[in-house]
């Protein structure tokens, strides 16, 4: 554009300048705008793992795709990350499993799925049904706990069930020994509803800046009245079982009740975002880091009942795990065998774990009819190796 006199000098337009105050996409020129000129902060959850969670779209079971909850069985049942509980003198089952039941057209595939076999309707004062996930407190340092600039959190979830009525989930700060409670509400029976729950920062208590377990996510389908006597702690303090659950209703009252949820998602402000999708790779070695099923390795038979082999995990685990033998009799994705020379095949009928430390560990194998001094080989995967929470 050529000019009479000097060319005016540039100055930034404001939306004061614009006849109506806004601009609209129609308003901009495609391709005209990049992430240099948005300030950092202003388009939330714009960084990538921003889930806190780990496989909240449930797609990820290395230990199967079902397993039964009852009293004294509670634990990693199926989904990976996913603790199941029953708490108390219960008598209540539950069948725990990865369903293919999820919201349509929302991309996901899998559900965590909990149904009643065993009916309870008059839960004992210690009663208590329960899932969960364990969050290493070096992984939410920038919530900021214990700071006047603790972020807040928002949780945002699908979830399907046939028992309407008030639910409860609690942040519990295992570091500091406080928690908050939020309800929300069930509305229709046998539909797929979003929810969204927002929870403040917290301004007491930091997170322990380390692989322990720090920041608990806990869903309550169940709970006595140990747990729901009081009123409902909707702000932080510290724990107070009987102001921790109050209303939820009791999935365990009917064999007819039920319940699934996917698409679990915590993360940092005050509103939700869309669910965000990570490729199966990337969601199975963050799993990785707590549980994986392997054991395949070389190394050297000690006598004619037993030997040592040297393993290394997938990847980096948060500590040195324990381990648990699946299967010596056969060769499979969760079965293994040792081999003398690659050519003779023994059953394993022991597995002790040695200097296990967060990459690699020694496998004391025992079994019979080996040769002492021989080469040995685990092929399959004979043991699960876990370091959860």
């Amino acid at each position: 554009m050529a000019y009479i006199g000097n060319k005016p000098t540039a100055v930034p337009l404001t939306s004061s300048d614009i006849q109506d105050g806004t601009i609209t996409a129609s308003d901009i020129a495609d391709s005209t705008i990049t992430s240099g000129k948005i300030a950092s902060g202003v388009i939330a959850n714009q960084s990538a793992f921003k889930n806190i969670i780990i496989n909240g779209d449930m797609s990820i079971a290395q230990r199967g795709t079902s397993g039964t909850l009852q009293n004294g069985t509670g634990g990693y049942l199926c989904i990976d990350r996913w603790n199941e509980i029953e708490g108390g003198s219960e008598s209540f089952v539950f069948t725990v499993s990865q369903d293919s039941d999820v919201p349509t057209g929302q991309g996901f595939v899998k559900s965590l799925k909990f149904d009643c076999t065993t009916a309870d309707a008059s839960l004992a004062s210690d009663g208590a049904l329960t899932f969960r996930q364990k969050i290493e407190g070096q992984n939410i340092q920038y919530l900021k706990k214990g700071t006047s600039n603790a972020v807040s959190t928002t949780l945002s979830f699908w979830v399907k069930s046939n028992k309407t009525g008030t639910y409860i989930i609690s942040l519990v700060d295992v570091d500091n020994t406080r928690s908050i409670s939020r309800s929300y509400t069930i509305n229709t029976a046998d539909t797929w509803e979003k929810k969204t729950i927002t929870y403040p920062g917290d301004t007491s208590g930091a997170f322990g800046n380390d692989n322990g377990n720090s920041l608990q996510v806990e869903f309550y389908l169940g709970a006595g009245s140990n747990y729901t006597s009081g009123t409902l702690q909707t702000s932080w303090g510290s724990n107070v079982a009987t102001n921790q659950r109050v209303g939820q209703v009791n999935l365990a009252d009917s064999t007819s009740n039920y319940i699934n949820f996917t698409g679990v998602q915590l993360e940092a402000g005050t509103t939700a975002s869309d669910f965000e999708f990570l490729p199966y790779d990337v969601q199975l070695n963050r799993c990785y880091r707590y549980f994986h099923i392997g054991g395949a390795s070389c190394g050297r038979s000690a006598s004619t009942t037993g030997g040592t082999t040297y393993y290394t995990y997938p990847l980096q685990m948060r500590s040195g795990p324990s381990i648990t033998l699946l299967d010596g009799t056969s060769i499979g994705e969760k079965a293994g065998r040792m081999h003398i020379d690659g050519i003779s095949a023994y059953d394993i009928t022991e597995g002790v774990i040695g200097d296990a430390n967060s990459k690699s560990c020694k496998l004391q194998h025992t079994g019979s009819g080996l040769t002492s001094g021989e080469a040995l080989g685990i092929l399959g995967n004979p043991y699960s190796f876990s370091a959860e929470l």
